[in-house]
């Protein structure tokens, strides 16, 4: 077979991770596109370094800000758990699996406009501890420098997971003069009486009925004397409460409050759907580098579908499971495998 001669660009990988259905490895890619054999896509993702700066330049002109803006913060994992040897892999846990699996930790931040009710992904970074020594934490309070250093996005609310509830990262936007809403876990300990008792496991205090509805002023421990958030208990059903801790000490409303928090499922909504209509999670090359790459440019192709999607009226899902439907209406009119 004589193979194109072009240059193999992240153009051309971005449009196979749009265009094909149910299969995205590089074999199955050469074997459709024909243009280019596997060697070259291979070393095209082996060479190319795509970055979190090139979605951003992706995407700069299509934030729609506001000084109400939410920025948010969440982690997911790519499970790799049935994959040969592979680069930047490591065993943690995945909240989607509900276990510790195999797998490569994305850290998200997803920039949402409650005018608009529009949401974008902004940046993101690949937790690979063993490479570059940073934690996740790390990542989000680099991830939250660069907002404000360079890309200048007005946003007022952070919104992130108990997991990112440390006193570094609630301290950082407290100086960036943002609120936060994060929950926290069961068992951090606070002190709801001025210092009057030893702190003491969140879930263990007791409620008024008026604290119920408007929340308690309390002290986390470890956070310098004198500091104080504002602290809400949600039920969020018979066998599960979330404690949610804010530094709006304005806040006076437990259903406001739940209403600020269920803003972050829009990550969420993010994650599923980029795992569900971009492969992100499908590559099965070993090295990390290519890893890194097509992680890129899935987070392209989101973006890109996602902007179809709304310039169409349609959802994601129909964009992309849309093109099957196409096909189907042209076999309909013309098969190529004809009954007899």
């Amino acid at each position: 077979m004589t193979y194109c001669t072009d240059r193999f660009t992240r153009l051309d990988y971005c449009q196979y991770l749009i265009s094909t259905q149910i299969n995205y490895t590089l074999t199955y890619f050469a074997d459709h596109a024909r243009r280019w054999s596997h060697d070259t896509i291979g070393r095209y993702l082996a060479r190319e370094k795509i970055t979190p700066r090139l979605l951003w330049e992706a995407v700069r002109e299509e934030v729609d800000a506001s000084p109400n803006g939410y920025v948010i913060f969440d982690d997911t994992v790519l499970d790799k758990n049935h994959s040969a040897v592979i680069g930047g892999v490591r065993r943690q846990w995945s909240g989607n699996a509900g276990s510790v699996i195999r797998g490569i930790g994305v850290v998200s931040c997803i920039y949402v406009n409650p005018d608009t009710d529009q949401f974008w992904i902004i940046d993101y970074r690949v937790y690979d501890p063993d490479v570059d020594g940073k934690s996740k934490i790390d990542h989000l309070q680099e991830m939250l420098r660069n907002l404000g250093h360079q890309k200048k996005l007005p946003f007022q609310t952070v919104l992130m997971d108990s997991w990112y509830a440390a006193r570094p990262v609630m301290r950082q936007i407290e100086k960036l003069g943002k609120i936060y809403y994060c929950p926290i876990k069961k068992n951090r300990l606070v002190d709801d009486t001025d210092g009057a008792e030893p702190h003491r496991r969140v879930e263990t205090l007791s409620w008024t009925s008026a604290e119920e509805q408007v929340g308690k002023t309390v002290h986390l421990k470890s956070f310098p004397a004198g500091h104080r958030v504002k602290l809400f208990r949600l039920a969020v059903s018979t066998d599960r409460t979330d404690y949610i801790v804010t530094n709006d000490l304005d806040q006076t409303s437990t259903a406001d409050t739940q209403k600020e928090c269920a803003v972050r499922w829009t990550v969420e909504q993010f994650h599923r759907e980029a795992k569900q209509v971009t492969g992100i999670e499908q590559c099965q090359c070993r090295s990390a580098r290519m890893q890194r790459n097509h992680i890129g440019c899935a987070m392209l192709v989101w973006a890109r579908m996602k902007k179809v999607a709304e310039e169409t009226a349609q959802s994601i899902y129909q964009v992309k499971f849309g093109q099957l439907s196409d096909y189907l209406i042209q076999q309909l009119k013309s098969p190529s495998v004809r009954f007899a």
